[in-house]
């Protein structure tokens, strides 16, 4: 992912953020590790969040299995003073924490929109990963079994 792409990612974020007056946001890749957050995580252990999150669309996938359905897209936990809402985007998941100075409906639609933004970073990202790979492939064609051999001799 080059700094570019990263920004774009953030500034999305950072919109989605004031668009529903959420508190925090975190975007983590499926296996829980956090790609980037938004809003005050001085008094939050993102990390065991991030691993609890992937965790819950990891179960939540299997039992969608069970059911005959692919996945389970969104996700969303309402408590008394607070929710999580989370919304799977590829392989990357976005969590949302907001209290109830947001509503989940706001949050869902808000969310909605912004994935579609974050969706089409990721997929800019997997095409120039995929040209650099080809790219790389090439370079190391030209090397020929005889010319590492050279190398070591």
């Amino acid at each position: 992912m080059r700094e570019q792409q990263y920004e774009q990612i953030k500034s999305v974020l950072a919109s989605l953020r004031l668009d529903t007056a959420n508190h925090v946001l975190l975007l983590i890749d499926k296996s829980g590790q956090l790609i980037a957050e938004q809003g005050d995580i001085s008094n939050l252990d993102t990390t065991s969040l991030a691993s609890l999150a992937a965790g819950n669309v990891a179960a939540t996938n299997g039992m969608a299995h069970l059911i005959g359905e692919k996945e389970f897209p969104t996700l969303s936990h309402e408590g008394e003073h607070a929710g999580i809402h989370i919304c799977v985007i590829g392989r990357a998941v976005l969590v949302v924490i907001f209290d109830e100075s947001s509503s989940l409906g706001l949050v869902k639609l808000r969310v909605k929109q912004a994935a579609h933004l974050l969706a089409a970073v990721f997929d800019e990202v997997v095409r120039e990963s995929s040209k650099k790979t080809a790219s790389d492939g090439a370079l190391f064609a030209e090397i020929t079994d005889e010319d590492i051999d050279s190398l070591f001799n």
